[in-house]
């Protein structure tokens, strides 16, 4: 039995609560927002994931002290927010405590990985990163889920790999730690495209098309910073890519729709309320430019979303790009000799 606290009190730490604490741990809910709490304690359950039940056995509190201690400290908090709430927290978490991410992001201006971010605020601790398809709605009512844990050290991921799997979650260990925080990510960007997609009225074609050219996208800037190619056809890749294009629980779907339908994106982002893609879109375009790997689809999603685009010209753009060979993901010398290498595997 381990001794978990989770950071944050958005539907995913709730879900990976739930989980923990049914499989028999000691489970801790902590929020600097005393009134998400109080909401949990009135009335059983959070907004932020309606419909379930929070039961008593799960400590909630706002006292960082409750931190040190803990066997596993659980990050899930968005990512725009996790350097300072690292910051605020470090002192208070144990050093042979393992951290577990769960936030999917890059950081803007520094286009840091989230494990780097914490890492740097929280250093001599192992930090661990759990991503794939994992929408918080299923996860926390048992639907069967299946995600990835990768690390530096494979112990740690091997040791969250024990604790967490249960019945319904099942947790696979990868060694590729960049690919598999890219994929998740990024792949919240192309799924803000499939949103817009969806609002403009177009079909399955199209949003086919934008998520296996989104994935094109994905690998081809992965494979520049060092991740390696099977990672993007596994969970963090494809596997996420699909739950986050098309399930109804996205949030990034969902703001897409509306900006598809005529609403700003800021209004959009507005009423969904945390929407990854739009803050990683930012970063990626950003990220892209500096290594020099071509991402049409993030480009024009960019100028959607932060030089007032239009979604109809964006496609018309895209559609109408010169003809291409479908497989140009290697463009370096280094990526066409891995990929010769793997032909001759």
């Amino acid at each position: 039995m381990a001794n978990i606290i989770v950071l944050g009190s958005g539907a995913f730490g709730i879900a990976l609560a739930l989980v923990c604490n049914n499989a028999g741990h000691n489970v801790t809910i902590w929020s600097k927002f005393p009134e998400e709490l109080d909401e949990i304690r009135n009335t059983g359950e959070s907004s932020k994931l309606k419909g379930v039940k929070i039961p008593p056995a799960i400590t909630l509190t706002s006292d960082k002290n409750d931190i040190t201690g803990k066997d596993i400290v659980i990050v899930g908090i968005p990512s725009s927010f996790v350097r300072s709430v690292m910051q605020e927290v470090s002192p208070f978490i144990s050093e042979n405590t393992v951290i577990v991410n769960t936030s999917k992001g890059l950081e803007n201006l520094t286009f840091k990985r989230m494990s780097e971010v914490i890492s740097e605020e929280c250093p001599n601790r192992a930090v661990v990163v759990l991503t794939g398809p994992s929408h918080a709605e299923e996860l926390s009512i048992g639907v069967p889920t299946t995600v990835a844990v990768t690390s530096k050290s494979i112990e740690s991921a091997e040791y969250i790999q024990d604790i967490f799997t249960t019945d319904t979650l099942r947790l696979y260990v990868n060694a590729d730690i960049i690919g598999c925080e890219l994929g998740g990510a990024m792949k919240n960007v192309i799924a803000l495209a499939c949103g817009i997609s969806d609002g403009l009225g177009f079909g399955d074609n199209t949003k086919a098309a934008l998520m296996t050219r989104g994935i094109h996208e994905i690998t081809s800037l992965g494979l520049e910073m060092g991740a390696e190619l099977d990672t993007f056809s596994g969970l963090t890749g494809i596997g996420d890519l699909i739950v986050t294009c098309t399930s109804a629980h996205s949030r990034n779907r969902r703001a897409g729709i509306l900006i598809g339908q005529g609403v700003s994106p800021e209004e959009a982002v507005k009423k969904v309320g945390t929407v990854e893609g739009y803050y990683c879109c930012e970063v990626t375009h950003g990220l892209a430019q500096k290594m020099g790997v071509e991402m049409p689809i993030t480009d024009e999603l960019y100028h959607l979303l932060f030089e007032g685009g239009k979604a109809v010209a964006s496609l018309g753009k895209l559609m109408g790009r010169p003809n291409r060979h479908e497989c140009e993901h290697y463009t370096t010398l280094e990526q066409l000799q891995k990929l010769d290498k793997l032909h001759h595997e």
